[in-house]
């Protein structure tokens, strides 16, 4: 049989996050397969309950047999958040740099399998031998330290996997992107450049770390009162920044919440940041000078778990913020968090607290590449083949118009669950394979299709009704029908006094029911049901998810 080169995107080809990408080669049914990447996204208000989402790694799992390693291009959370949760059923080397590996670690002993994973570091600029797929590390810059695009060579070509990039003049941490390797690998020939599309739709470039820092510095300077700094605690330049520029205007950083701790342990262990001013604990920031302070905290996003959300709500004992204090914003919005940020945003204007954002001040850049960056990249690698991914389908559509603007023979647009071969003949779709969802509830993983998270949501749209039914067998009562109502409105605002009017409709009713029907459970709990959502719809307007439990005596 003939060899094949495929790529399978699982996640993140159609959406921004949850990235999970898999290369296979070998004879169509029987190939070798690598996953790159394997990340989360988070859970917003459609998905009650729900704080992790990842993808359904079905497929691969069905071929664990074959599958060779997990690769990891850089440590943000939407690369290597699902690998604690999946690798247990996958259960294959991992290999990442040295910062990925520390953020990973953490996750891994976590979820208590630490000792199990075989976890290989690979050097800065490193190259490994997996099966049939010879892989290096192309050093790039992100908005984390370490980030790599992997140069991956096949029998059948070369592809290049950008991962998360972008062009850094200068990086304040970490190397600069490798464009003469990026450069060298174009001139053996990319068979396919599989590449992020997430600032396709912006011009120009997404900015300097070095321009940044900068403009805090201004920003900082004519601050009075404590300051806190929110921002990803995975952009290690953007926390060693804050920190620096405070000490520069005397004021001493507290680091504040689990991430940011993690980040920094992670990224000392690693060789970076070690010129760090010194950093004060929680209850050593309360006896300074209010003009001293400055907290560096998690929860850029509005999460509510995370330590700004915490210092907002009161929940922080050690930390209080109050008028003429100020919040500095370091971050993005990610589209979806709007509500929770904005939410966080004015929790901190009740308390008096001046808000700062990135409309206000220049104090983000992005970590992606807007379309100047991205024809710089096409202009080194010369794909034959463009595969965007790291996008919704509007950034997908787009950069494969880019890529044939900057005259690359083929784009293919797949979205999750495409099935592309890249080799041989010409790349193309040629199967669509299963894309799901996994949510972590609680501890628990469940499929999108397990029903619950539906479940969930109509109870917060419409509430819950509830009938127990005490009868003997012949269907008489034993005991009045008890109803209970659970988020349903009531025009009195006594939920009880509607719940007796259902009890005694279905009182009446059941007693006209024929002998014969009484004596049929069934029968019993479907003229039930139908009368109480009656009832209730005639009542609030409202469906709720209603239940009808039997008891015979």
């Amino acid at each position: 049989m003939t060899d094949g080169l495929f790529f399978l995107p699982l996640g993140g080809a159609g959406e921004i996050g949850m990235n999970l990408n898999l290369y296979g080669f070998g004879p169509e049914g029987d190939q070798d397969w690598i996953i790159v990447d394997l990340g989360v996204t988070f859970g917003d208000d459609t998905v009650p309950g729900i704080d992790v989402i990842m993808a359904d790694p079905d497929f691969i799992v069905e071929r664990q047999n074959r599958l060779l390693a997990i690769v990891l291009t850089h440590a943000h959370e939407d690369h290597i958040g699902a690998v604690a949760h999946l690798w247990p059923d996958l259960r294959c080397p991992v290999y990442a740099t040295q910062f990925t590996a520390n953020m990973l670690q953490d996750k891994l002993v976590e979820a208590g399998i630490d000792s199990e994973v075989e976890l290989n570091i690979v050097p800065l600029g490193g190259q490994i031998q997996i099966g049939p797929f010879d892989i290096r590390y192309i050093s790039i810059t992100h908005s984390i330290p370490e980030a790599n695009a992997l140069a991956i060579r096949t029998p059948l070509g070369n592809i290049l996997h950008t991962g998360d990039w972008k062009l850094d003049p200068d990086p304040l941490l970490g190397d600069k992107t490798d464009i003469d390797a990026l450069s060298a690998f174009g001139d053996e020939g990319v068979l396919a450049m599989v590449c992020d599309s997430t600032n396709v739709l912006t011009p120009g470039r997404a900015g300097s770390e070095a321009a940044v820092r900068s403009s805090l510095s201004t920003l900082l300077s004519g601050m009075r009162g404590r300051v806190a700094v929110t921002g990803f605690a995975s952009n290690v330049a953007r926390v060693e920044t804050i920190i620096k520029v405070g000490a520069s205007h005397g004021r001493k950083a507290v680091l504040v919440g689990r991430s940011m701790h993690r980040a920094v342990a992670a990224a000392r262990d690693a060789g970076y940041l070690q010129d760090l001013p010194p950093l004060l604990r929680e209850d050593e920031a309360q006896n300074l000078p209010r003009d001293e302070v400055l907290y560096v905290c998690t929860g850029s996003q509005g999460e509510a778990r995370a330590a700004l959300s915490r210092i907002a709500r009161g929940d922080n004992p050690r930390i209080r913020l109050e008028p003429g204090d100020q919040v500095v914003f370091s971050s993005r919005i990610i589209p979806g968090n709007e509500k929770a940020i904005f939410g966080l945003q004015n929790q901190l204007a009740q308390l008096g607290v001046e808000v700062i954002t990135e409309k206000d001040h220049f104090i983000h850049v992005s970590g992606h590449p807007c379309r100047d960056e991205l024809t710089d990249m096409y202009r080194w690698a010369r794909p034959q083949n463009a595969i965007p991914v790291h996008g919704e389908m509007r950034h997908l559509l787009e950069h494969a118009e880019l890529a044939k603007s900057v005259q690359v023979p083929n784009s293919i647009v797949a979205p999750n669950g495409s099935l592309v071969q890249i080799a041989p003949g010409r790349c193309k779709i040629i199967d669509e394979v299963y894309a799901g969802r996994l949510y972590l509830d609680g501890n628990v993983l469940t499929p999108i299709e397990d029903g619950q998270i539906a479940v969930r949501r109509q109870l917060s749209f419409s509430g819950y009704l509830g009938v127990t039914l005490v009868l003997d067998e012949e269907g008489c009562f034993m005991a009045p029908p008890k109803v209970r109502l659970i988020g349903v409105p009531a025009h009195d605002g006594e939920p009880d006094n509607l719940a007796s009017e259902i009890a005694d409709a279905i009182e009446e009713a059941v007693a006209k029911m024929r002998r014969a029907q009484l004596r049929e459970d069934a029968a019993v709990k479907e003229k039930v049901r139908r009368l109480a959502r009656r009832e209730i719809r005639h009542a609030t307007g409202k469906k709720p998810v209603t239940e009808i439990e039997l008891i015979r005596v």
